[in-house]
């Protein structure tokens, strides 16, 4: 059962709900989000996927292809393997959106790695579906990275994987992908302390 999480903040003049507060210091309640894209299209939506943490723990996974009605570009299918077959009896995005929309309100953190692109691709596809775009908090574990881990070769998702020990089944797989991102935030805040991330907090605003 997918549920819904409202985000406790460490402190009453908190105001990024990024913390709640537990015996042993300060736990992270974030959820996770990967898109996939059937195009170059930022409203081609394909597929996604949520992890919600809570307290430092994974609580809740959502994943669902999504019918973009749009054309697959070849390229975008060789890099994550969805087909347009395999979204002929998918749900649509307007028909998703009202399953996740409790995950983006003004108090709620939204962390992807690469966020731009994540970011960008939700707002584009509300967007394309004359639905209101809403305002919340977002992270991005690419910057994030780059700043702690500035001797790695890169810092792609499997590239971090690889060097932090955490697993990454299937690299674009939205499913594993936004679990691994969000295994990164939490290495992130375990090495270098929650309160490092504040900084890379910003508002998504519509």
């Amino acid at each position: 059962m997918f549920k819904t999480y409202t985000l406790d903040p460490l402190f009453k003049d908190d105001k990024l709900g990024l913390f709640s507060y537990k015996k042993g210091g300060p736990q992270l309640n974030f959820v996770a989000m990967d898109f996939e894209t059937a195009s170059g299209k930022r409203y081609s939506a394909c597929s996604l996927a949520l992890t919600i943490v809570r307290n430092n723990q994974v609580a809740d996974e959502f994943y669902t292809l999504i019918n973009p009605q749009t054309p697959f570009f070849w390229r975008n299918v060789e890099i994550h393997g969805i087909h347009e077959r395999d979204v002929a009896d998918a749900p649509t995005f307007p028909e998703v959106w009202p399953h996740i929309r409790s995950f983006f309100t003004d108090n709620q953190l939204v962390v992807a790695h690469n966020a731009t692109f994540d970011n960008s691709v939700l707002k584009n596809t509300l967007t394309h579906y004359d639905i209101v775009a809403p305002n919340y908090l977002t992270l991005d574990t690419l910057k994030t990275s780059r700043q702690f881990f500035p001797t790695l070769p890169n810092h792609k998702l499997n590239t971090l994987c690889d060097s932090l020990g955490i697993p990454l089944e299937h690299h674009h797989n939205a499913m594993d992908d936004a679990l691994a991102c969000a295994n990164i935030l939490l290495a992130e805040a375990t090495t270098f302390g929650p309160d490092s991330l504040k900084p890379f907090v910003k508002t998504i605003a519509s």
